[in-house]
């Protein structure tokens, strides 16, 4: 497998966040988001071994790895940038962290009770390597291990909007500061899952707020130290999420959520 040549981007992009800190206060909000998901859709507490696709959560912010462990006694976390890697290991030196690709993963077969890929199959320059990947996330899940994925949602306008403009231009603007790939619609993921034998168990939508305008805001807010005001503006943000119980939801929400799950026996 050649290297991914948006690698150095994400080094960049990895090494930018996690000094600045500039969207500390929007990473705490996406990561409230995610545990929330997390908290609902993981299998019960006190599995062996789970993955996690991408630590540019637990480079850059607090991230989700706290929450997992609660979940699993061991953890391991693959990213393709090493920065990333390094960042993670440093903040988490429990956390079993690796450079890997995702489409080419350096794991056994079956080696994994969960999977949790959040926001990591839509940075890929092209669909068939999101199949390829989601292939390989089939490999080291365990027979009846479940997946938990999250991509960019499509038929939300602005996501669309966002993904058919000259990706210069948003990274200039500063509306965009790393690769957005291809991603799939609701249905073209379940059906990429399905195809790779995998039973899907759950669908949603999460993340309704206004992305743009919400993390320009939290900069802002951030920027001016006052830590109860952050609180509050959390709260504000947090009941976005109440559009997430209509049946408008994957027009509002910014990702797209799928649980899934391997069945215990499966001719493939």
């Amino acid at each position: 497998m050649n290297p991914d040549p948006n690698k150095v981007d994400w080094d960049e992009a990895a090494s930018s966040f996690a000094g600045e800190g500039r969207h500390e206060l929007w990473r705490r909000y996406s990561d409230r988001v995610n545990s929330a998901l997390l908290e609902a859709w993981l299998p019960e507490r006190g599995m062996q071994r789970l993955l996690k696709t991408d630590l540019f959560d637990e480079a850059t912010a607090e991230g989700l790895y706290p929450l997992l462990a609660e979940f699993s006694s061991r953890v391991d976390g693959v990213d393709i940038s090493a920065t990333a890697v390094e960042a993670a290991a440093r903040r988490y030196p429990e956390l079993k962290t690796r450079q890997a690709d995702l489409r080419d993963l350096p794991f056994e077969d079956q080696a994994f009770d969960c999977v949790v890929s959040n926001s990591t199959l839509d940075h890929f320059h092209e669909c068939a390597d999101i199949h390829r990947a989601v292939q390989e996330l089939y490999r080291v899940t365990r027979p009846g291990g479940h997946l938990v994925i999250t991509m960019d949602n499509v038929q939300n306008p602005l996501v669309w909007l966002r993904n058919h403009l000259p990706q210069p231009w948003l990274q200039e603007l500063g509306l965009v500061p790393y690769f957005v790939g291809r991603s799939l619609t609701r249905s073209g993921l379940v059906d990429t899952l399905e195809q790779a034998g995998l039973d899907i168990i759950e669908c949603d939508a999460v993340m309704h707020c206004p992305r743009v305008i919400s993390v320009a805001r939290a900069t802002k807010i951030q920027e001016r130290g006052d830590v109860q005001r952050q609180q509050r503006y959390l709260d504000r943000l947090q009941a976005w999420e109440r559009l997430r119980a209509l049946p408008s939801r994957y027009f509002t929400g910014h990702f797209i959520a799928v649980k899934a799950r391997r069945p215990a026996q499966h001719q493939r």
